[in-house]
């Protein structure tokens, strides 16, 4: 089942600075935290590729960012490196695949060549028993 988040966000600092005004507000806030995969109701294939990746429960960038990235929404996290940023969100995109569909679905851009491979071998575990091609390509 999901929480909520206990510690507040900086959502309204973000749209007072970007000139949000009138009401509109550019940034929202998603304070749902789940403590397990199997309460974000993640596809089978998914949840198996988390497992056999070597996750038993999210960690806390997962718990607040899997299901938004599932939903579809725009997500802006950040954490210190190895904290399961990469899976949160190839989790998202994972989930949204329609694996019956033989064609291009996702294109994921990462800004350096060691991120492209990280990604690309999250995609590759993280689609456990399911029939995906990725590739990574780059240029210099």
């Amino acid at each position: 089942m999901a929480g909520t988040a206990s510690e507040g966000s900086h959502i309204d600092g973000c749209n007072e600075l970007l000139g949000a005004d009138g009401g509109e507000e550019l940034f929202a806030s998603y304070d749902e935290v789940y403590g397990s995969f199997e309460a974000m109701v993640l596809q089978e294939k998914l949840l198996s590729g988390i497992h056999a990746y070597g996750f038993e429960k999210p960690p806390a960038i997962q718990q607040r960012g899997v299901v938004p990235f599932c939903k579809g929404l725009d997500v802006i996290q950040q954490a210190q490196s190895g904290t399961g940023k990469t899976v949160t969100f190839c989790s998202g995109i994972l989930q949204q695949l329609d694996y019956d569909v033989v064609k291009c679905q996702p294109l994921v851009l990462a800004p350096t060549r060691e991120l492209a491979w990280q990604i690309e071998k999250v995609m590759r575990e993280g689609s456990h028993c399911a029939l995906i091609t990725s590739k990574c390509l780059f240029w210099t």
